[in-house]
């Protein structure tokens, strides 16, 4: 279970549908990330279209709240029969619980539940100074992967680099879906913990996010087929 997941990180459902015009005559449907500008955008609706073609979405909203509110939240993203969703880790186990359990439909399936870590933008320094976590970086976020074994999840959204410490912790079947993806000879960005596509397939990721490489680059199929060659080998 392995893929390349595209960040659409779209203003309008226009501009998302037009993007991904360019894909149309690939034999494999790219899997696609919605996240919150989209959705804030065009609500369900673009999720409804966006299924409708075929795709595989990765609804990328981060829940974090009471557990009672997450749960009656993600009850709503289940109709949608998106593909997988997440949480922060941070609002707990219990939270996390209560996710997946109104995530679960009346049949007993659900979407894929993971929960974020920490950012990929957000440095150890940060964490620390900003949030008062005064583990490591690397403590935190594997003891976060473990809360999230323990709830029931799937995996966790982690930074590449860290991909391995997660399996080694919570098993080799534990999801880690990794953005901070960047091609070598491409820019940064916002992303502190990075690396490209082929470093991650070695470190142990199973999806990698993947935006600006691929939305603003000047032929995107050709990015988009990249990053497959690379991180599938």
């Amino acid at each position: 279970m392995k893929d390349v997941i595209i960040a659409c990180d779209f203003s309008s459902k226009e501009e998302c549908l037009k993007f991904l015009k360019q894909f149309e005559n690939l034999q494999h449907k790219p899997f696609l990330k919605i996240g919150m500008e989209l959705f804030y955008a065009s609500g369900p609706e673009i999720v409804r279209e966006l299924k409708k073609q075929g795709f595989k979405i990765f609804l990328d909203l981060k829940l974090h709240d009471i557990p009672n509110t997450v749960k009656k939240a993600m009850k709503v993203l289940s109709n949608l029969d998106v593909d997988m969703v997440n949480v922060h880790a941070s609002g707990t186990i219990e939270m996390m619980k209560a996710a997946k359990e109104g995530l679960t439909r009346e049949d007993g399936t659900r979407p894929l539940l993971i929960a974020v870590t920490q950012l990929t933008s957000t440095s150890e320094k940060a964490m620390q100074e900003q949030l008062l976590i005064n583990s490591t970086i690397n403590d935190t976020i594997v003891k976060y992967a473990r809360n999230a074994k323990e709830a029931g999840l799937d995996g966790v959204v982690c930074s590449p680099l860290e991909a391995g410490m997660v399996k080694e912790a919570c098993g080799k079947d534990f999801l880690t879906v990794t953005p901070g993806i960047r091609f070598k000879d491409s820019s940064k960005d916002d992303q502190v913990r990075i690396t490209d596509p082929a470093g991650a397939r070695e470190i142990g990721s199973d999806f990698i996010v993947v935006g600006r490489p691929i939305t603003a680059a000047e032929n995107p199929v050709a990015a988009y087929e990249r990053c497959l060659k690379d991180f599938l080998g």
